[in-house]
This record gives C-alpha cells, sequence and structure tokens, in this order.
C-alpha cells in the first residue's frame, strides 16, 4: 500500500505548485517541481532515476481483474478510472495547451485499446462503465496512459513564462466537440477547461486531477482487498 509520507508529500507539492503559479514565479524554478509531481502520478517509467511512483504503488499487486470490478457502493472501476483521467490530460495539454492532435488519434490507440469510446467518460450511464470495464485492453490502455504523459513531460519542457497566462483558443475548444472528446452531456466539462489558461490546466487536470482519481482508484483497492480475503 501506498505510505503515507508520500501521499503528504504529493499533497504538500500540489499546494506549493499551486502557490508558485499563482504567483506567477520564475517558470525556471517551477518546472523541475511540476516534472516531478507530474511523473510521480504516472508510471515511474517517467521519473528520472526510477523514483517512486503513486500510480505504480496504488496498480501494485492487483490482479487484472481486479482492475474490472465495480465494487458495491462504487460508481466506477479502476480501469475506468485511468480511460477518464488520461483521456483528460490527452485533451487538455494537446488540443489546448499545445493545440496538436490527441495522442489517442495521432499515435493509433483506438485500435490498440480495443474500444470504440473516445470521450471522458463522464456522460456514460453505469451500464456503459461495466460494459468498457470488461473490454478494454488494460496492457494498452496503461501504455496509452504512458504515451500521453511522456507527451505532455515534453509540452511543460516547452513552455515559457509568458505561454502560462494564454487563455484558450476557441478553435480548440470546438475541437473537443467536433472529435467527441467530450459529448455533449458533459459540455460543463469543456466550459470549465476552456475558462482556464494554461497554468490553471498543468494543475486541473494535469496533476490534481490525477491524484484525486488515483486516490480514489487505492480506495476501490482496499475495498476489493477487504470483500476477497473473507
Amino acid at each position: 500500500m501506498v505510505s503515507v509520507p508520500y501521499g503528504k508529500l504529493l499533497n504538500s507539492n500540489q499546494v506549493l505548485l499551486r502557490k508558485m503559479l499563482s504567483a506567477n514565479q520564475d517558470f525556471n524554478k517551477i518546472r523541475p517541481l511540476l516534472l516531478q509531481q507530474h511523473a510521480r502520478l504516472h508510471s515511474k517509467d517517467l521519473v528520472n532515476g526510477g523514483d517512486w511512483s503513486y500510480q505504480d504503488a496504488v496498480l501494485a499487486d492487483i490482479p487484472e481483474d481486479w482492475m474490472r470490478i465495480i465494487p458495491e457502493g462504487e460508481d466506477h472501476s479502476i480501469a475506468w478510472l485511468l480511460w477518464h483521467l488520461t483521456r483528460c490530460e490527452d485533451i487538455t495539454m494537446n488540443l489546448l495547451v499545445a493545440e496538436i492532435d490527441q495522442i489517442l488519434f495521432s499515435q493509433a490507440w483506438i485500435e490498440k485499446l480495443n474500444c470504440s469510446w473516445r470521450d471522458t467518460g463522464n456522460a456514460m450511464s453505469p451500464e456503459e462503465i461495466f460494459n468498457f470495464s470488461q473490454l478494454i485492453n488494460l496492457n494498452a490502455l496503461l501504455s496509452y496512459r504512458t504515451a500521453v504523459g511522456r507527451n505532455t513531460q515534453d509540452i511543460i519542457n516547452e513552455l515559457t513564462q509568458e505561454s502560462l497566462h494564454r487563455k484558450m483558443n476557441p478553435y480548440a475548444v470546438q475541437r473537443i466537440f467536433d472529435e467527441g472528446a467530450v459529448l455533449e452531456e458533459a459540455r460543463g466539462i469543456a466550459e470549465y477547461w476552456s475558462k482556464r489558461d494554461v497554468a490553471g490546466l498543468l494543475l486541473m487536470p494535469a496533476t490534481r486531477h490525477i491524484l484525486t482519481h488515483l486516490t480514489e482508484a487505492l480506495k476501490i483497492k482496499k475495498k476489493l482487498k477487504k470483500a476477497f480475503s473473507k
């Protein structure tokens, strides 16, 4: 299980990043902490020197079939959570921040993932979440997640001080709907993103959003361990 000190460290670093970005501090001093925080929310493959990773700790020792289960009292499976947080990162970092194609399409992940879904999953019904969880190729999902994370690291490395407070391009926001990345029923999430600047999206969803859902996945893991230990 994840040790308490690491959880505290991630949360304290997130607060520090928010303060530093809000104060418009020198981004060259913020960037190393941002890169480390983001990497620790992905696989340790993204962390220089093989440092600790929250995602790896959360997913350690989870059988594949457990990742597809929606425990009683929960709305999601771990598989769905990984899809949702990765899609949100792919959409915001690529379409909105870098204004380039989504990794989902530019690297042909749809075919590898064995699914027809392309949106964030916010509008999925309980039945659709269940079906998604059974059908998704989990190995491909984890690889897609790593590809998105590596690309985000490249984007962060290319950002300048001036770019941090850039508002979203309306054309880029419209692409979200044109490409089916967010469905009309979940329009609010795209409208929220559209009102953020680049710095805001680096905080939410590129870091804080991931931290929140990985913690939800950890809660599900604990429930499953308890259920299967009976």
